[in-house]
C-alpha cells in the first residue's frame, strides 16, 4: 500500500544526509498523510539547526480541482503550503513553467513544493529553442507578465492563468486592455512585479481556484493595499472557487469553479464598463 508518511519521512532523512530526493504525491490531497514531515521536518530543520542541516527536497504532484473525483480529491493547497516559513512553493502553468521551475526546485537548497495541475497534463504548449535547451532554468520568486495591458491587472497562477488569457481576449471587445500576470512562485511572492503592474493599470483582479478565506488572492490584495493603495482607481476584486467542499456531480462541480465569463464580468465591473 502507499504510505505517504513513511516515504516522505525517508526522503526528508535522505535530504538531510545530502541527497536531493523528489517526493511525488499521487495528488497533494494525499500529502495530508505526510504533512508533519513536510512542515515540521523539511521546512523547519534549517532554522532549528541554526543553519547547520539543510533539507533540499522537492514535493511534487497534482494540486487543485481535478474532474469528477469529489471533495476529498479535488482541492487547492496553495494557501496552505505558501503560509509556511521555510518552504518555497511553485505553481507552473505551461510547459515553460513546468520545465524551468522543476529544474530550479531540484537545484534549490530549500524544500520546495511544486503544485502541478492534473487538468494541464494533457495540454500542449509551443516552446522556444531556449526553453528546450538543457541548461534552461527559471528563477524562483519571479512572476511572468504573460500579456501586456494598460487598463487592469489580472493576477493568477496554474490553470487559471489560461482562463485569464482567454478572458483578456474577450475583454478586448469591450475596449479593455488587460495585463495578465502569471505568479509562477507563490512563496516567495514576486511583489515587485505585481506592484509595478498595478501602478501601470490602476486596477487589480485576483483569480484562483481555491477557497476565498485566507487564499492567495487575499494575500495579493493585502500587498496592493499596503504598497500601492494610492495608485488604485477602483476596489480590488478577487475571483475564487465556491466556499464549499467540491461537489461530485458534474453540473455542481462546474458551478463551484471560476470560469472565463466570471473573470470577464468582474473585470468589466472593476473597469466600470456596462455588463
Amino acid at each position: 500500500p502507499i504510505t505517504e508518511i513513511g516515504f516522505t519521512g525517508i526522503a526528508c532523512g535522505a535530504a538531510m544526509a545530502g541527497i536531493r530526493p523528489i517526493v511525488e504525491f499521487m495528488t497533494f490531497n494525499f500529502s495530508l498523510q505526510a504533512i508533519d514531515h513536510v512542515i515540521n521536518s523539511a521546512a523547519k530543520t534549517l532554522y532549528m539547526s541554526a543553519g547547520g542541516i539543510a533539507c533540499p527536497i522537492v514535493f511534487r504532484g497534482p494540486n487543485g480541482a481535478a474532474s469528477g473525483v469529489g471533495a476529498q480529491h479535488s482541492q487547492c493547497f496553495a494557501s496552505w503550503y505558501s503560509s509556511i516559513p521555510g518552504l518555497k512553493v511553485l505553481a507552473p502553468y505551461d510547459a515553460e513553467d513546468a520545465r524551468g521551475l522543476m529544474k530550479a526546485a531540484i537545484r534549490d537548497n530549500d524544500p520546495v513544493c511544486v503544485l502541478e495541475n492534473e487538468m494541464m497534463y494533457g495540454v500542449e504548449f509551443p516552446i522556444s529553442p531556449g526553453v528546450a535547451d538543457k541548461d534552461f532554468v527559471l528563477p524562483i520568486g519571479k512572476a511572468k507578465v504573460m500579456k501586456e495591458g494598460a487598463d487592469v491587472t489580472l493576477v493568477s497562477f496554474s490553470r487559471m492563468v489560461g482562463d485569464c488569457l482567454k478572458a483578456a481576449e474577450e475583454l478586448k471587445e469591450a475596449g479593455i486592455n488587460a495585463e495578465v500576470v502569471n505568479l509562477r512562485t507563490l512563496r516567495p511572492l514576486d511583489e515587485d512585479t505585481i506592484i509595478k503592474s498595478v501602478k501601470k493599470t490602476h486596477r487589480l483582479v485576483c483569480v484562483e481556484e481555491g477557497w476565498p478565506q485566507c487564499g492567495i488572492g487575499s494575500e495579493i490584495i493585502s500587498i496592493a493595499m499596503e504598497r500601492c493603495f494610492d495608485d488604485l482607481d477602483a476596489p480590488v476584486e478577487r475571483i475564487t472557487g465556491a466556499d464549499i467542499p467540491m461537489p461530485y456531480a458534474a453540473n455542481l462541480e462546474a458551478l463551484a469553479l471560476p470560469k472565463v465569463h466570471d473573470i470577464v464580468r468582474v473585470t468589466k465591473r472593476v473597469c466600470n464598463v456596462d455588463l
